[in-house]
């Protein structure tokens, strides 16, 4: 059975996800303290095989380079801010005491596809409006999704970001996540899981909601 591993990373309390089946691995948004991640690989005893982005904002990212170094495997991230992950005015290091740069991903993930790595399938499902090109990657055979800053629990991402799209969330968040099975487990990427069903029902940008 595919089980998440969460580690809880920088200033900012950002969520980095191990997604593990038996001993392979994908990371999920590795945004700080790479030690902490590498470690925590380690206890797990699995071996990585791809760095997946929901965004690339720099609270996702501050690890993105030496996680891919140490372990040689590659990075998945929209096209759409594909620069930003160089660029610390798009990623919003900029003015930081640490600017975050990173090499460029060397794939591109289309929305609405299924990616296929190792024992893995998720869908790459669109949720923008946080930033233009965030992503939620649905594990339908584990049953969850991890939403990146989409959605939260009773919140959603901001939207007063450089980049940021307000329009799209809400329309995209329900199109493309309130669309799932109730019972989804959400891991958000700030603070703690929920689910589908909780936010369609108490998640105050939402409810009432009905279909």
């Amino acid at each position: 059975m595919t089980q998440v591993k969460k580690i809880i990373t920088g200033a900012i309390q950002e969520n980095c996800y191990i997604v593990y089946f038996e001993a392979q691995a994908l990371i999920v948004d590795p945004g700080n303290d790479a030690e902490k991640i590498i470690q925590t690989v380690t206890h797990l005893n699995v071996q990585p095989m791809a760095i997946l982005l929901t965004h690339a904002h720099f609270d996702h990212i501050g690890a993105l380079d030496m996680i891919r170094k140490t372990y040689q495997i590659p990075v998945y991230v929209s096209p759409e801010e594909q620069d930003w992950l160089g660029d610390p005015a798009k990623n919003l290091s900029k003015g930081g005491v640490d600017p975050v740069t990173a090499e460029p991903a060397e794939h591109l993930l289309e929305v609405d596809q299924t990616l296929e790595i190792g024992p893995f399938a998720c869908q790459v499902r669109p949720t923008p409006g946080h930033s233009p090109g965030s992503v939620s990657f649905v594990f339908p055979e584990g049953g969850f999704v991890l939403s990146g800053d989409a959605l939260f629990k009773g919140s959603v991402g901001r939207t007063d970001l450089p980049g940021s799209e307000p329009e799209k969330l809400i329309p995209a968040i329900k199109e493309n996540l309130f669309t799932l099975p109730d019972e989804t487990v959400v891991h958000p990427g700030h603070g703690m899981q929920t689910t589908v069903g909780y936010e369609k029902k108490y998640n105050p940008y939402f409810n009432p909601y009905a279909y």
